[in-house]
């Protein structure tokens, strides 16, 4: 799904319009950008900006249209502001290619700098980025352990109490006033959390789609989809196949 349609950073100060719940003892709410917030642990995760993806494209031949990192940021920017954290945690596929931060142009590493000021950046490798960041402020790692919590870009069918990760950008589909509606998503049982991406040009995988399958207890798994400003939460069981 294109979030370009979504560039418009929601207004927010109604706490309802978040999901809470609890992911392995922390609590945790889902905010209606992409967002966590990770309260107890005065921490911001985001996962799969895609950055620069309209820059890869083109490195290849590919026109896209080129504002896919400023409206990224932008809306990171507000959810930054909103809820000033200690710590953000970005998990993987920070950039659409390995070259991406290296070739980050000076004003939007200008932005991410400011975020940054003040407060700890931890950037996870991903599939599309394995070598980590170029000249960006905060460390990257593979993986950390913080809060009896596992940040890591992809689920481990292993270890999946207390994992929060990204890669699979999951969606899932309801019906809404006789028609289907597919949005990004937030994914748990309670133990594991699977975040949505959140770059604008990203697209989403369903959430019953067989790269799911043993991430989860399905009885418990609620998918805590991104409206436009809010979130519904909506049980594994009842949405569209």
């Amino acid at each position: 799904m294109n979030r370009l349609a979504q560039l418009k950073a929601p207004a927010m100060d109604d706490p309802d319009c978040s999901a809470r719940f609890v992911l392995n003892g922390v609590e945790a709410i889902a905010d209606p950008c992409g967002v966590l917030v990770l309260p107890e642990l005065g921490m911001l995760v985001v996962s799969d900006l895609h950055l620069e993806k309209g820059a890869a494209f083109a490195r290849r031949g590919q026109l896209l249209p080129p504002y896919d990192t400023l409206a990224t940021l932008r809306i990171l920017e507000a959810a930054i502001d909103r809820h000033d954290p200690k710590i953000v945690v970005s998990l993987g596929d920070n950039f659409h290619d390995s070259v991406g931060s290296a070739l980050l142009p000076a004003p939007f590493r200008d932005r991410i700098a400011a975020m940054a000021r003040g407060r700890e950046w931890i950037w996870i490798h991903g599939n599309h980025d394995p070598d980590g960041i170029s000249d960006l402020p905060g460390i990257s790692a593979d993986e950390i352990v913080f809060g009896g919590l596992t940040f890591r870009h992809e689920p481990s069918l292993i270890a999946g109490k207390g994992e929060i990760s990204g890669h699979l950008h999951p969606c899932a589909t309801v019906r809404r006033r006789e028609k289907s509606v597919r949005r990004p998503c937030f994914a748990t049982d309670g133990q594991r959390l699977l975040m949505p991406a959140f770059g604008v040009m990203t697209g989403g995988l369903d959430l019953r789609h067989r790269a799911f399958t043993g991430l989860f207890d399905r009885t418990e798994l609620v998918a805590h989809l991104l409206g436009r400003d809010r979130v519904y939460s909506v049980r594994f069981a009842n949405l569209l196949g």
